[in-house]
């Protein structure tokens, strides 16, 4: 059976060989993690496995959202997410002693993906995002995730996102990502049998989907014949990489003019 290593192209080899040199030469690389959850467990989690493959000279920052769902897990929560993931941002902005290079938003469901893509003079990612990306290099992709109600929001995600026809699958688990991450024993024994059943699809890779998931997909790829991606670590990646899409203009701003909002969001 495959090993990661034998699919997964480790962190610093990834850089844009321009970015390799700016790297030696310039400070640090920035990225702000967004945790679009209210659960700062969630966040850590997020810290954890991301800052365990961090190539020299890239610094993460992490951020949670401050109002919305513990963990989200429906349409209401996800649409609220994306309000909390752009004040998240806004406030990193108004606050911050030093700008970032890039954001990676931490759910497998991108909540304020493209408003913040948008918004933003630097490139954003989500966990789902990078995941396809990384998965449809190699082929047909299945998704393993925890949440009946994520199916039909990852599908329409899928096809915003131009990856509809290379998603040949989801297998969605009963217990939601919030469960799966408070009992790792039995998260490895239910996410190895939904792999198993989403390995069935014909498909080159499955992705294990969702923040809460961060780390496992190492932890089971020895059971699973096909390469097991994990959206967290294929979010630092594609960033990385310079694989997220580019952004659409080179100031940060909004073309609505708001009231009533937060005042790092009227800032902008």
């Amino acid at each position: 059976m495959p090993q990661t290593e034998d699919f997964k192209i480790p962190a610093h080899q990834l850089l844009h060989p321009m970015h390799q040199n700016e790297m030696k030469k310039q400070d640090p690389i920035r990225l702000l993690v967004i945790n679009p959850n209210t659960n700062g467990l969630t966040t850590s989690r997020l810290k954890e496995v991301l800052t365990t493959c961090l190539p020299q000279n890239v610094h993460l920052e992490f951020t949670t959202a401050r109002f919305g769902a513990s963990y989200i897990a429906c349409e209401a929560s996800h649409a609220v997410a994306s309000h909390a993931c752009i004040e998240a941002w806004a406030d990193q902005i108004k606050i911050a002693q030093k700008g970032v290079d890039g954001v990676l938003i931490g759910c497998f469901g991108d909540p304020g993906l493209f408003a913040l893509r948008e918004m933003a003079a630097y490139p954003v990612t989500g966990l789902a995002e990078a995941s396809f990306i990384q998965a449809a290099a190699l082929g047909p992709f299945s998704i393993v995730t925890g949440g009946e109600r994520w199916k039909p929001m990852l599908e329409r995600l899928a096809m915003s996102l131009g990856f509809s026809d290379r998603l040949r699958h989801i297998e969605t688990v009963a217990a939601t990502g919030a469960e799966l991450q408070a009992n790792p024993k039995m998260a490895i024994e239910c996410l190895k049998n939904a792999c198993e059943l989403a390995a069935k699809a014909e498909v080159k890779s499955i992705i294990l989907g969702g923040a809460g998931l961060a780390g496992y997909a190492k932890q089971i790829q020895n059971m699973i014949s096909l390469p097991v991606i994990d959206s967290a670590t294929a979010g630092l990646e594609v960033l990385l990489s310079n694989q997220a899409p580019r952004p659409f203009q080179k100031e940060h701003g909004t073309y609505a003019q708001w009231t009533g909002m937060p005042d790092a969001i009227q800032f902008l």
